[in-house]
């Protein structure tokens, strides 16, 4: 199913004993880029303990709101809403393993609104925490600060021989890639229900963003920026490779939105 790919990018099993949840300071972050805000539709992690009694993950979309016994609201005044679960494990110790839930922010959410999150397992609900959530907030989905970021050709844009036995090559100036990004805020025409994906309709952000390859601005206007079609959450931007980026294997590749811009560490490979 597609929904494991994104679920491998993040997770490592463990096993925990089961204890009350406790969400930790600062515990909520982007998926991607453990960072914060977290955005509506987006996905974003929780770290804690006891946030699960098992491993458990989705194999299927739409999304379930409940996993392992493991629910997360998102509590507004009056209003709750569940999130959409991917992913959840609990402690372990002995392989200095935190616990953990990857789930998707609600789409109804609103980030100009106070926002507590909650999480109940098997019954046992955490205390109340404020969750960082705001209008926009990029996050780029990379293994070992490589970025997700895919040629033409279908082949990761990285270094020859980077993953044995993975076809990879580097991108060239004029070259048209897409990299998968999550936290890019509002789409247009009307979001996918929470935990759905994106294939009925073709679905753009409503800002624009800006790609930086190696500090040079990639051409504007972007092919696409928008949610992906296959993946819950999960947004792609198409983009060309500027000229003047100097060749490298790691070159820094960063978006900026909404007044924020990513880290320089997340990467991808650059020939002439």
């Amino acid at each position: 199913m597609p929904v494991r790919v994104f679920v491998l990018i993040w997770i490592a099993a463990g096993l925990g004993l089961a204890q009350s949840p406790v969400i930790s300071n600062n515990g909520m972050v982007n998926g991607a880029s453990f960072t914060t805000p977290i955005t509506p539709g987006s996905l974003f992690s929780i770290f804690g303990s006891g946030l699960a009694s098992g491993v458990a993950q989705a194999d299927s979309i739409p999304l379930s709101k409940s996993l392992g016994g493991v629910t997360v609201e998102f509590i507004q005044g009056n209003n709750v809403y569940n999130a959409a679960m991917l992913f959840v494990q609990p402690d372990d110790a002995a392989k200095n393993i935190t616990s953990q839930i990857n789930a998707q922010v609600p789409w109804e959410v609103d980030p100009t609104q106070q926002t507590q999150v909650t999480v109940t397992v098997n019954g046992k609900s955490s205390a109340p925490v404020q969750a960082p959530v705001g209008a926009i907030g990029p996050g780029v989905f990379a293994s070992n600060g490589l970025a997700i970021a895919i040629n033409k050709d279908g082949t990761l844009a990285w270094a020859p021989g980077t993953v044995p036995g993975l076809t990879t090559h580097a991108a060239k100036a004029g070259d048209t890639i897409i990299v998968y990004t999550t936290g890019l805020g509002p789409v247009g025409p009307a979001p996918p229900a929470d935990g759905a994906d994106s294939i009925d309709e073709l679905r753009r952000t409503q800002t624009m963003p800006v790609v930086l390859v190696g500090g040079v601005q990639a051409p504007m206007p972007l092919p696409f920026s928008g949610l992906t079609p296959q993946f819950v959450g999960v947004y792609q931007i198409n983009f060309k490779i500027p000229d003047g980026v100097t060749p490298g294997s790691n070159v820094p590749l960063q978006i900026q939105m909404g007044g924020i811009t990513t880290a320089s560490n997340t990467a991808i490979a650059i020939t002439q």
